[in-house]
């Protein structure tokens, strides 16, 4: 099997920009992809269709974590942030309510006015130059109470998860990728990222080093099971 290493983190901003036009379709073409978001965002366990509720989407990308937010609250409103231009160009070209508000902008360069309730970090702290403070800036924007749910792969603890993930990059994702763009490069680091990244128990741990309590894991059904999860966590 090719092997080859992921890009340096600070480059992927760039190289989300690149695929930025093709990554909505290459996403669609995933079983669950949306479903999963969506699972995720439920896992959040807000109220009352999040009326009165003040969400984050951290590292929203093309909006589709965004748009599982407002299936489970489509009373709240939500700030998304990414540090890609043009993937946020892609979910501003969408059709997201006034109460949705897009900010370009790193983890470590945004600034809330204020705390948030909750927050869904879809498959975001992978890719962040320092997880850890990473996590512990999430954990500073959300009010005491306020709830996280990462979703995120993680393979390492389980054999099957990373053979599955191994045989599904090589086979569909990075060709795919390649056929879409041009250039694989994203998706290989998509495929090293992800191998080289925390296993649950790991990633349990750091969550809890960052500061959150009453921290939970869950996995998703289907293909996806034991590869990708929500970790839940409370400030």
């Amino acid at each position: 099997m090719p092997r080859s290493d992921g890009l340096p983190r600070t480059e992927v901003p760039a190289a989300f920009d690149a695929g930025a036009r093709a990554y909505d379709r290459l996403v669609g073409a995933n079983p669950g992809y949306h479903h999963h978001l969506r699972l995720s965002a439920q896992r959040l366990g807000l109220p009352g269709g999040g009326a009165g509720l003040r969400l984050l989407d951290a590292g929203c990308g093309t909006g589709a974590s965004t748009a599982a937010l407002l299936t489970v609250a489509p009373a709240a409103e939500i700030v998304a942030f990414d540090a890609s231009a043009q993937m946020l160009d892609q979910a501003r070209a969408k059709d997201f309510p006034s109460s949705v508000r897009f900010v370009h902008a790193t983890l470590d360069e945004f600034d809330a006015d204020g705390q948030f309730d909750a927050c869904l970090a879809a498959y975001l702290v992978r890719n962040l130059p320092d997880p850890d403070a990473g996590l512990r800036k999430l954990h500073g924007l959300l009010r005491p109470g306020g709830r996280l749910a990462a979703h995120e792969y993680s393979v390492a603890d389980s054999r099957r998860a990373r053979a599955v993930w191994d045989a599904v990059c090589w086979s569909i994702i990075i060709p795919a990728g390649r056929l879409a763009t041009g250039d694989g490069s994203l998706y290989r680091h998509l495929w090293r990222s992800v191998q080289q990244f925390d296993g649950a128990r790991a990633f349990t741990q750091r969550l809890q080093a960052a500061g959150f309590g009453d921290v939970t894991e869950h996995t998703m059904p289907g293909w996806q099971r034991g590869v990708v999860h929500t970790f839940t966590g409370v400030r």
